[in-house]
């Protein structure tokens, strides 16, 4: 599905973004690593036999045009573009200042567009056609009331990745978002556990909320990936795909929950 594709996935010393570069280098591709923090990028990259990376701090204004700079020259060209990088702090109204809305937007909306610029400059110089996956988050619609900002960020790069779709579909480059759900990431485990949850936390999700009795593998979430990545979703561009195990917008669970 993916064979010979060279895809830069961000994010992806851990979590989604692994899974996703072990899952595309499964199929065939040939994947460029990216994560902020050095030695927890080398031992994602042992785990994928060597893989190549990056390391570069996308809170930082030059850091998006320098990772891709550097991966463009692992192998001389990039097709796929997965944005995956981001943090999700808790913020409620309260606690969003300056600062942390800063960085927050800096890495989660600001780091895919500038690279979404530089591979579709370089997809356009060569004429080649190319995908770029933006990694979202149902909490782009509304968000819980504590992950106010992150909910901001995700909402931006929905409309930032429909726009970029629209003005260059011309041109074979195919711009999609995924919308995940609640998915058990390292990240969200230490979350949890930061927080006072028990260790049998996943078992106490209301049906409601995870139908299939637990919430979403990384190894899932890749497989969707994956196919936005590739061909085989072409010509398709300029949508927004939620993946979660129930219906989210407009859905009444009232009934259910009290």
């Amino acid at each position: 599905m993916l064979n010979g594709k060279i895809i830069l996935i961000t994010g992806s010393s851990s979590g989604i973004g692994l899974a996703s570069a072990r899952a595309a280098m499964d199929q065939g591709a040939k994947v460029i690593l990216h994560g902020s923090g050095l030695e927890k990028l080398k031992t994602a990259a042992q785990k994928l036999g060597g893989a190549p990376y990056v390391a570069a701090d996308l809170s930082l204004p030059e850091a998006a045009q320098t990772l891709f700079d550097q991966a463009l020259k692992i192998h001389g060209r990039i097709d796929v573009l997965v944005n995956n990088a981001a943090i999700f702090p808790r913020t409620d109204l309260n606690a969003s200042d300056g600062a942390s809305f800063d960085r927050i937007f800096a890495i989660n909306t600001r780091s895919p567009l500038l690279l979404c610029r530089s591979f579709i400059k370089q997809l356009q110089a060569e004429k080649m056609p190319g995908a770029i996956v933006n990694i979202g988050s149902v909490n782009a619609y509304c968000g819980q009331p504590d992950l106010l900002l992150y909910s901001m960020s995700k909402g931006a790069l929905m409309t930032m990745s429909k726009n970029i779709a629209d003005a260059i579909a011309a041109d074979g480059i195919r711009v999609n978002q995924l919308n995940v759900g609640w998915t058990l990431t390292e990240t969200e485990i230490k979350t949890q556990r930061n927080e006072g949850r028990p260790d049998n936390w996943q078992q106490q999700i209301p049906e409601v909320f995870a139908p299939a009795g637990r919430i979403l593998a990384p190894e899932e979430v890749a497989r969707h990936v994956l196919f936005w990545a590739s061909d085989q979703s072409t010509p398709v561009t300029g949508q927004v795909y939620d993946v979660e195990q129930y219906t989210f917008l407009g859905r009444n669970v009232m009934s259910r929950v009290i």
